[in-house]
């Protein structure tokens, strides 16, 4: 019999812990304003991109600088606010012996941004894998399996909570035990395919039920 002490849990960060991509929305689509990329609904298509792969849509440098720099201003001001409940699922997950990590594509500027008005955010995790550790972002698995390891998890026995369609790929092609879709950037019914459960939103009873089929 599996126990929890065996499983770890990998969120993504933007539109899984926190309310944040109607607001990063709001930004992209300024900057598409400003620097046409000629693609329709930019802001949803690079949703889960790494800043590496958003940049490559822009041939000049000098674009790309002034993009960078708009995004770091950006980020240095945003209010960063948790979904109601996301806090305490990963709390109750805790409380359970289960190893918890971050998977994002975010940089360490606006990770620390993050600390600054959340000084304690990450004490509760025990690993924190961002988009300029790896080599190959989203859809590619790599963050997922370098996160699974900080943990000292085989990637089987973790538990993927995702939100958009580059993560969920990623998750999926990971080997993950099992891929979690959140709808709160996307619709479910886009969401469902790539996952095995889609939620709403965190409750108490998906923190005491998730694992249960799995332990037994």
């Amino acid at each position: 019999m599996k126990s929890t002490n065996d499983i770890g849990v990998l969120f993504d960060l933007d539109g899984v812990l926190l309310d944040s991509e109607s607001t990063y929305t709001t930004f992209w689509q300024r900057v598409d304003e400003i620097f046409p990329s000629g693609i329709e609904n930019f802001a949803q298509v690079i949703k889960g991109s790494s800043m590496e792969a958003i940049l490559r849509h822009y041939p000049s440098q000098q674009v790309r600088d002034q993009v960078v720099e708009m995004l770091d201003r950006f980020q240095a001001d945003m209010s960063y606010d948790f979904f109601p409940g996301a806090l305490e699922f990963v709390e109750q997950l805790s409380l359970r012996g289960i190893a918890c990590g971050i998977v994002t594509s975010s940089d360490v500027k606006k990770m620390n941004a993050l600390y600054g008005q959340h000084p304690h955010f990450k004490d509760r995790f025990q690993a924190i894998v961002m988009g300029d550790m790896v080599q190959c972002p989203k859809p590619d698995p790599e963050c997922f399996l370098m996160g699974a390891r900080l943990l000292h998890r085989d990637i089987s026995h973790c538990f993927i909570f995702e939100d958009s369609v580059n993560g969920l790929l990623a998750a999926r092609a990971s080997g993950a035990a099992k891929v979690i879709a959140l709808s709160t950037t996307l619709p479910a019914e886009q969401v469902s395919p790539m996952a095995d459960i889609t939620i709403s939103h965190f409750n108490a009873t998906l923190a005491q039920n998730l694992f249960k089929e799995y332990c037994n």
